[in-house]
């Protein structure tokens, strides 16, 4: 592999970009709560609502 001091600027500017990228993806982002939600699966995977027993497709 090349060593790092015969890279140019601008690639090293490139691997660090690319370092942080991988960082911030790697963490899961903190979800808020979900107040009165739905049980179970989620309506939209199936493309229908549902509620209080009238169903809604879209």
């Amino acid at each position: 592999m090349t060593e790092t001091r015969d890279l140019p600027q601008a690639a090293l500017r490139a691997l660090a970009e690319a370092e942080e990228r991988r960082r911030l993806a790697a963490e899961k982002p903190v979800l808020p709560i979900e107040l009165g939600g739905r049980d179970g699966p989620e309506p939209v995977r199936y493309g229908d609502y549902e509620k209080k027993g009238i169903c809604v497709d879209f």
